[in-house]
C-alpha cells in the first residue's frame, strides 16, 4: 500500500487472539482504559460499548467498542461464543507493539495471540 501522507504519523496494530477470562462490558471498558494508560496513550472520552443483545446470528454476538484517544483510537470487537477477539490500535502517535501484545494477552488470560502492524 502506498502512503498516501507520509507527513502525518500513522501506527496501527491489529492483535487477534482467544481469550480464557470472563469478558463483560466493564471488563471491555477496563481493557481499553487500562491498555491506553499501559502504552502511555491520552482518551479524551469514556469507552463506548454496544452489543446486539441477539439480534443476528447466534455466534457474532458478542461486543463492539471504541475508546477515543487524543491521538486517535483502540477498536475491539469480541465474540462471546468462540471466546475471540480482535483489537485494532490506531494512533497518530508512536507505542510499543509489544508491550499492546504482552498487556492484552495477560489482560485476556490468551494463550494464542496474533498481531499485525499496518
Amino acid at each position: 500500500m502506498r502512503n498516501l501522507a507520509p507527513h502525518i504519523l500513522r501506527q496501527r496494530l491489529l492483535i487477534e487472539g482467544f481469550y480464557t477470562t470472563d469478558v463483560t462490558r466493564e471488563r471491555i471498558a477496563a481493557y481499553l482504559q487500562g491498555v491506553a494508560g499501559h502504552l502511555s496513550l491520552k482518551a479524551y472520552g469514556e469507552p463506548t460499548i454496544h452489543s446486539p443483545a441477539g439480534i443476528g446470528k447466534a455466534e457474532n454476538q458478542g461486543f463492539d467498542a471504541f475508546l477515543p484517544l487524543v491521538d486517535s483510537g483502540i477498536t475491539a470487537y469480541v465474540w462471546s461464543a468462540a471466546k475471540f477477539f480482535s483489537i485494532v490500535l490506531y494512533t497518530c502517535k508512536g507505542f510499543d507493539e509489544a508491550a499492546a501484545v504482552r498487556y492484552t494477552r495477560e489482560f485476556f488470560g490468551a494463550g494464542e495471540v496474533e498481531s499485525l502492524s499496518f
